[in-house]
């Protein structure tokens, strides 16, 4: 976790963006955290194994652009059920348009974005604010993943004991919280669950929360 650098976003139920390195190591951290929320969200196993392998391939494609090495990836992965469908998200600051080519035989690479348009539902490339780069996006037919859960979305640094949480996929009340630093200096929240490991979380991580 010490290479990423996390954003916060609670605007929205079953809704998570975050930041990471430009670094090769950010692909696996990458379907990590989309793991971590699918499977809280209640995900079934073709969406999980379809979603991480286009966000593995956008993300893939987002390091190899040619920007300021300081640029992080900003990743968002969202669940739209009004829509139906579960949403990629990954831009970058570079410039240009992915498109789809077909590869030779000999060439061992070239094919991501073949994988993507065959997974998905629809995908696409759009600006980003002030013409800064770009996000790709795709969309994954997802009419079976649950509605988000109850409650109110609040940042990890102000969960308090006492209230419940959404955590490996299921409704745990929190039993400690503590804090300790990152190797990089920021602040984690240690949260301490009646069932599984304590969540060591970036302090402006979006959770929901109950009170009881």
């Amino acid at each position: 976790m010490s290479s990423t650098s996390w954003g916060c976003a609670m605007a929205v139920l079953n809704e998570l963006t975050f930041r990471l390195s430009r670094r090769r190591s950010s692909v696996p951290r990458a379907r990590a955290v989309l793991l971590a929320a699918l499977g809280d969200w209640g995900a079934g196993r073709d969406l999980v194994e379809s979603a991480e392998l286009v966000l593995s391939e956008l993300v893939t494609n987002a390091l190899q652009v040619r920007v300021p090495r300081d640029r992080l990836v900003v990743v968002r992965i969202v669940h739209s059920e009004m829509n139906g469908v579960l949403r990629l998200e990954v831009s970058d600051a570079g410039g240009g348009r992915p498109e789809v080519r077909t590869p030779t035989e000999s060439e061992m690479s070239g094919r991501g974005l073949m994988l993507v348009e065959t997974l998905t539902y629809r995908w696409g490339v759009q600006p980003r604010a002030a013409d800064i780069g770009k996000t790709v996006w795709a969309e994954l037919k997802a009419p079976d993943l649950p509605a988000p859960p109850t409650g109110r979305q609040v940042a990890a640094v102000t969960v308090r004991p006492g209230q419940h949480i959404r955590a490996w996929g299921s409704s745990q009340p929190v039993r400690s919280v503590r804090t300790e630093p990152f190797p990089t200096g920021d602040l984690a929240i240690i949260i301490g669950l009646d069932e599984g490991p304590a969540l060591s979380l970036p302090a402006c991580e979006p959770l929901t929360v109950r009170d009881q």
